[in-house]
Parts: C-alpha cells; structure tokens; sequence
C-alpha cells in the first residue's frame, strides 16, 4: 500500500509537470521535411500532383513519460487555380499524464511566379483541435493525502471541476515559401489567434509558434548508371538545411544535411540552441541520425533517431521516428505548366 499510494502521487505529480510543460510546445518531427504539411501550410500542393503522407515517433521510449506522435495527410495540386489544397490529421499522447491532442486541419496554398525560376507560395490553414487527460482517474489531489499518514491510504476527496474533461479550440495557422531550382526559404506561423486551452474556468492561451527553415541543393554530379530500364545515371547531391522554430519561451535549431546517391539519402544534424540556456540548463536537445529510400515508384522511406544530448541522457532511449510518403503518378504530365521548377526541399 505504501507503495502503491507514493507511485500514484509521484505519477500525480509528474502528469501535471509534463502537462504544463507539453502544454506550451507542439509535437515536433526530426524528419521535418517528411511532414511538409505540418512544416508549412504553404507547402501544400508543392509536388504538382497528388502525395499521401505518414509520419510516426517515439520519444524516449525507455521511461514512463514517453511521448508518441502519428500524423497522416494528403494533398494535391490544382493547375486550373495555381493552388494546392491539402489535410492533416494528427494524434499526440504527452507524458504520464497522458495528455492526448487530436487534430484535423485543412490546407490551401497558392503559388505565384516571380521569375524565370523563382516561385512564391502563400499559405493558409485552419485546425480543429481536441485536447484530453487520459490518466485523470489516477491522479491525487492535495485534499486526498491524510496530513498524519502522508504514506497511507488514499482519502476521498473533491478533484478540480471540469479537469477530466476535454477542451477542444481552433487554431489558424499561416505561412510563405520562397523557392528557386536549389534553393528555398520558408516562414510559418502557427496557432496565430493563440486559442484557450484551459482546462478549467480561465485563460491559457496556446502559444503562437514560428517557424523559420531553409535549405540549398549541392548538385554533386551523376554517379553511376541506375541499372533499370530509364538507362539514366543516379543523382547524387549535398543539401544543407535548419529549421528554426520558437513557441513561447521555447527556441530550438535543428541544422544539418541530407546526402543524397539515388536512390539511398542519409542524414545528420544537431538540435538545440546551447549558447541560450533554458531556465539556467544548456539547452542541448539531441544529435540526429537518418536514413532513407527514394523509389522511382514515388515511395519515399525513412528512418531517423536521436540520440539524446540533453541532461536527461541516452537513457531516456532517445526518439525513433518513421516517415512515408508516396508521390502518386502525375495526370497532368504533358500539359502545359507554369512551373519550370522541381520543389528542391529533401523528402525528409
């Protein structure tokens, strides 16, 4: 019974710690190319055709607090209206608490040519977003611990009205990218109306997220011949990228690059921003390790972990995270196009 009761007040308060703070940051995905919709509104429709989309992670599997993710998403693009329309689903449990956030979004992007080979795309997206403690029923509040047997039974007591059940908000979300044949530039920002996600009676803004990444394709040259029947020779090419996001006081920067020999890319970068401590800890998140396929079929395959280099160690297990993609034939091939140039971001 000891046990069992300092387990469940241990948990109790560790739910509400982990709540509070996953409360103020959106899931995140290493592989944020591999979830282009969830990047940036403004990247829907950006393969000219129609593309389907599963995201999947796992962050530090070793412990209870593990934080899982899985997204999925379509879009598609409109020739006759220069646009692209897409949606987004999404399910993140937080924690030990169990904090579960669903979302649906939908997704329009427009696309405007600057140049011969410069492109600028608008972006727009609105999300319905339903937020529940899933481990409610476990938690111990202050009026359930006896003051004189701290250690023993837990009381009957009242719990906080309205804390079990879900909140559910809309967020709107913006964003702009700027592309030419190998290099691209992107803005978002997220949840710009700043919903309440309170909980209970009162006022809890959900942060305003932005997003600032960007990239450049190092053409390497061709290698060797692909041995199917296209006769063609594999691409192989450096791309360095960063993605820079902020959400209320949290900053972070994932920068590194894909390496790239048809139909094999590998990837490696580093996330956090250590020169800017967060409350006065290094704030040093993980180093990230990725490998992937790219079919001629349009299936795109990825695998990625991180390896933890913040204070809560390897030990916590890192993050392993799983993306597929599969760019679906172009029934447009053949007609006349207003773009001359390919989308250069990687596939994850």
């Amino acid at each position: 019974m000891l046990r069992s009761s300092l387990s469940i007040v241990f948990f109790g308060c560790l739910a509400f710690l982990l709540s509070l703070s996953a409360y103020a940051q959106d899931p995140q995905y290493s592989q944020y190319y591999a979830a282009p919709l969830y990047l940036n509104p403004a990247m829907a429709g950006g393969e000219l055709t129609g593309r389907v989309g599963f995201n999947y992670r796992n962050q530090w599997p070793s412990i209870d607090a593990q934080f899982t993710t899985f997204s999925a998403y379509y879009d598609t693009y409109l020739p006759d209206y220069n646009a692209g329309v897409g949606i987004h689903v999404m399910q993140d449990t937080e924690g030990a608490a169990k904090l579960r956030s669903t979302s649906i979004s939908g997704i329009f992007s427009y696309e405007l040519k600057l140049g011969d080979n410069s492109y600028f795309r608008p972006g727009f997206q609105a999300t319905y977003i339903r937020r529940q403690i899933g481990f409610y029923e476990n938690l111990v509040f202050a009026n359930q611990i006896n003051p004189s047997d701290p250690f023993g039974p837990i009381l009957p007591g009242t719990d906080i009205p309205g804390l079990g059940d879900p909140v559910s908000m809309l967020s709107l979300s913006l964003g702009g990218l700027f592309f030419t044949e190998n290099f691209w530039l992107g803005l978002s920002a997220h949840h710009v109306n700043e919903p309440n996600q309170s909980f209970i009676d009162g006022i809890s803004p959900l942060p305003a997220k932005f997003s600032l990444h960007g990239g450049y394709k190092i053409d390497l040259g061709q290698g060797g011949y692909r041995g199917d029947f296209t006769h063609m020779r594999r691409q192989r090419s450096l791309t360095p990228t960063f993605n820079y996001k902020r959400q209320g006081p949290f900053e972070q920067l994932d920068v590194g690059a894909y390496f790239n020999v048809e139909p094999m890319v590998f990837g490696l970068w580093y996330r956090g921003l250590p020169y800017k401590p967060v409350n006065e800890q290094s704030n040093r998140d993980a180093i990230v390790m990725m490998v992937g396929v790219n079919l001629l079929s349009g299936l795109n395959i990825g695998y990625s972990f991180d390896y933890t280099v913040s204070q809560l160690g390897i030990q916590s297990g890192g993050a392993h995270e799983l993306s597929l993609s599969w760019t679906l034939p172009n029934k447009y091939q053949g007609k006349p196009s207003r773009r001359d140039t390919i989308l250069p971001c990687p596939k994850f």
